[in-house]
């Protein structure tokens, strides 16, 4: 394989990304918020808009197969997961201060290593659990319990992100049997057909301005995607994965100057001991301390569903990269492929 560029041009291409996501974010809080449009109909046209770019992008497979998938149940679990949880993101971002909402969604790595244990089988050690219930803490100082105003957007920012940390853990357990067609397709479809007929309840109609907000929504998503692929193909996922928590600075700043929002003391010190935990977490992962590396390997970001699913679009020795057992979770990739290959040879 030959080497990888300096690891600087992934780090920058992910930190690009983020900030795109975080442009994604803003649109979503300015068509919803106040009297804006419901959550359903942001979902629908978002996703309505990305289906030609992600049209464009599995055209660009050369894998046979059809949308039927290895492992139906769990992949009906991951769509439902992926559909409830875009109707909570989005609410959390209509709802919510910027800074708010990406504090619950950092909680995500905490998620992730406590659900890989009955998922994916996975040891956690005292280290990690240590994390995980450090980074719960800071939960409760961003919620302050009894001293803050708490309501739905809260809930809502913490149930999208147990709902995509368990449909990213979904993948981890099928992502190997699956089609990449049947990984990106079916959450797409999913909230097609189901924010589609909601819609007629809920719709308002659309003025052209507020028609190019959710292109650029669809933009933002596709750009970002395609430079978190890049950042994986020049960097190292233990290099990649922290820049997420960039989004903080851009929730800052957006929420500053465009929606009058401010971080205070209490956010952003809970912020600080989650992002912290979530470091700690993919330190661990990194020097060994993992099976599974979930976190790591959790590549798609919580409340984008018409992003195309990173992970599905990188090669074998792209996603295990930099990882613990990476040679050999690629063997047993080559050894799984050539299983259905032969299998479908013999029909």
């Amino acid at each position: 394989m030959p080497a990888k560029p300096s690891p600087l041009v992934g780090i920058l291409m992910a930190l690009g990304a983020f900030a795109l996501f975080s442009v994604h974010d803003v649109v979503i809080k300015f068509l919803g918020s106040g009297d804006g449009y419901a959550v359903f109909q942001i979902v629908f046209f978002s996703v309505l808009l990305t289906f030609p770019l992600s049209t464009v992008i599995l055209l660009q497979s050369n894998v046979a197969g059809t949308l039927r998938p290895a492992h139906p149940w769990w992949s009906l679990l991951r769509t439902a997961c992926t559909v409830v949880a875009a109707l909570l993101v989005f609410t959390a971002f209509t709802t919510l201060p910027l800074a708010q909402v990406y504090a619950m969604i950092f909680t995500m790595p905490l998620i992730i290593t406590v659900l890989s244990i009955p998922i994916l089988g996975e040891k956690v050690g005292p280290h990690r659990w240590g994390a995980v219930i450090v980074g719960l803490a800071g939960v409760l100082i961003v919620l302050r319990p009894g001293g803050a105003d708490l309501g739905w957007g809260h809930a809502a920012a913490l149930g999208g992100a147990v709902f995509s940390a368990l449909a990213s853990v979904i993948v981890r357990r099928i992502g190997r049997d699956e089609r990449t067609m049947v990984l990106l397709l079916w959450p797409l479809v999913a909230n097609f057909v189901v924010m589609g007929a909601a819609l007629p309840f809920v719709y308002r109609p659309v003025p052209l301005p507020d028609l190019g907000l959710w292109a650029l929504m669809a933009l933002c998503a596709l750009l970002a995607s395609l430079l978190m692929i890049g950042a994986y193909k020049r960097a190292d996922a233990v290099l990649v994965a922290p820049m997420q928590y960039s989004q903080i600075i851009w929730a800052a700043l957006y929420g500053w100057i465009l929606f009058d929002e401010g971080i205070d003391l209490w956010t952003g010190v809970g912020a600080g001991v989650i992002v912290a935990s979530g470091l700690y977490i993919v330190a661990r992962e990194a020097g060994g301390r993992s099976a599974t590396a979930p976190v790591l390997r959790s590549r798609t970001r919580a409340g984008t569903p018409g992003a195309p699913r990173i992970g599905a679009l990188l090669t074998t020795g792209e996603r295990d990269a930099g990882l613990p057992g990476g040679a050999m979770r690629r063997a047993l990739d080559e050894r799984a492929a050539h299983a259905r290959h032969d299998g479908r040879g013999a029909t």
